[in-house]
Parts: C-alpha cells; structure tokens; sequence
C-alpha cells in the first residue's frame, strides 16, 4: 500500500469496511479490526477482506481536519511490532494468532 490513501466506509452486518485506494489506482477492500492507540498516535488494523487473507495491516491516522484523516503507511518496524502486540494482547483468547 502506498504512503496516502483514500477512504470509502461502509458499514454492514460484519463491521466496518473500507476501501483503500493506493498510489497506482487499485482499490483495496479491507475489514477493520481495530483502533490502538501508542504513544499518543492513534493506529488502524485492518485485514484484507478475503477469506484467504491471513496477515493485518496496520497504518498511522493522521487528522487532516476535524472530518477529514488519512491513512499512512510505518517504515518503523518498532512501532509496527509494538502496535500489533497492543492488539494481539487486546484480543487475546478472541483471535488465534500464528
């Protein structure tokens, strides 16, 4: 996924969805899993929503108003690791974790 994306909510009977538009065009559909929030950041788990799809996406929230955010891709692999140990612990029992 690109640096800045693009969001389309939806809201049906299996949560939020949202589709991610990166810098080539391609859209994405991903479910949300989650908001966890580090350091005063707040941070956006998704998954793709695929049955097959087995790994989470995690992006930064940035506020650009106060209607308006973007979704921004983690270079800092500390963070990242950080942010998914937060929602790993948080869903502990709930969702299997390999």
């Amino acid at each position: 996924m690109a640096d800045n994306k693009n969001l389309t909510e939806e809201i049906n009977n299996e949560g939020a969805l949202l589709t991610l538009t990166d810098d080539e065009g391609s859209e994405v559909e991903f479910e949300l899993l989650d908001v966890v929030e580090y350091e005063g950041e707040e941070y956006i788990v998704l998954i793709e929503n695929d049955e097959e799809a087995d790994e989470v996406v995690i992006l930064k929230i940035n506020a650009l108003d106060e209607e308006n955010e973007e979704y921004v891709s983690i270079d800092d692999e500390e963070t990242l690791q950080n942010v998914f140990e937060l929602f790993k612990r948080k869903y502990d029992g709930d969702i299997i974790f390999e």
